[in-house]
C-alpha cells in the first residue's frame, strides 16, 4: 500500500482526503471517535512511509485538537466526554487530509485538473504553480533566520525575544512570497499562460487501480462511523 499512495492518481488522494469531512460529521460520542481513529492508525500502518512521518503529521492535528478540546471544556460546562469527543471530531477531519497532502504532485494534479476535471487551463497551472511555491515556505523560512541570525538579529533566551523573532520572521516570508509570486505571475504572462486559448498537455492522465483501490479505503473510512451508530455501539 505504501508503493499504492506514494504513486496515486491526486484525485484519488485529494477524494480520500476530503471524505474525512463526511465522517467527521458522524463523531457524536467518545466511543466512535475512538474506534475511528484506531480505524485509521491500522490503515496508516500500511499507508505511511514511516512512524516519523505519521507522528509529525498527527502532532500538526493534535495542536488543533488540542485547542477545540481546551475550549469546548471551558465554555462548555467543564464536560470532559464532550470536550474530548470535540477534540476526536477534529482529528477524524483533518489527519487523512494531513497525511495524504504531502504525496501531492503539483504538475500531475494540474494535469488531473485540466484533462480529467475540464478546469480551465489558466486555472489549473496557475494553481499548480501555486503549490509548488508552497512546499517551498519552510525553506525560505530558514534562509530568512540564518539572514537574521547571521546580522546579529537572532533571538535571545528571553521569551519576549523569541517571540519577536518569530513576528518578524513571518512577516518577513509574508513579503517574500508576495514579491515571489508577482514575479511568477509576470513570468507565466511573458510566456504565454494569460493569452493562450487551446492548451496541450505534455503527459496523459491515468486512474490505475490501486487508486481506485485507496478510493475505497476513503469510503470505506468514511462509512465507519455511520455503521457504528446505526449498529448502536
Amino acid at each position: 500500500m505504501r508503493a499504492v499512495v506514494r504513486e496515486a492518481n491526486p484525485l484519488a488522494l485529494l477524494a480520500a482526503g476530503s471524505l474525512a469531512i463526511v465522517a467527521s460529521l458522524a463523531v457524536r460520542d467518545l466511543a466512535t471517535g475512538l474506534v475511528t481513529l484506531g480505524a485509521y492508525a491500522v490503515v496508516g500502518a500500511f499507508c505511511v512511509p514511516s512512524l516519523r512521518f505519521a507522528l509529525v503529521r498527527f502532532l500538526a492535528v493534535a495542536v488543533a485538537s488540542a485547542s477545540v478540546t481546551w475550549s469546548t471544556w471551558l465554555l462548555g460546562g467543564h464536560d470532559l466526554e464532550v470536550a474530548l469527543t470535540a477534540g476526536l471530531r477534529i482529528v477524524v477531519l483533518a489527519l487523512p487530509g494531513a497525511v495524504l497532502a504531502a504525496f501531492l504532485d503539483p504538475p500531475r494534479l494540474a494535469d488531473e485538473l485540466g484533462q480529467r476535471l475540464r478546469v480551465p487551463p489558466r486555472f489549473a497551472v496557475a494553481f499548480a504553480a501555486a503549490l509548488q511555491r508552497f512546499a517551498l515556505l519552510r525553506e525560505t523560512w530558514i534562509q530568512l533566520d540564518r539572514a537574521r541570525r547571521a546580522r546579529g538579529f537572532g533571538p535571545t533566551a528571553n521569551p519576549l525575544s523569541s517571540a519577536r523573532h518569530g513576528a518578524a520572521l513571518a512577516f518577513a516570508l509574508l513579503v517574500s512570497a508576495l514579491r515571489d509570486a508577482g514575479r511568477m505571475a509576470t513570468a507565466m504572462d511573458a510566456r504565454g499562460f494569460a493569452t493562450a486559448h487551446e492548451r496541450t498537455w505534455a503527459e496523459p492522465v491515468r486512474w490505475m487501480r490501486g487508486d481506485t483501490v485507496l478510493l475505497g479505503l476513503g469510503v470505506a473510512l468514511a462509512v465507519l462511523p455511520y455503521a457504528l451508530r446505526l449498529g448502536g455501539y
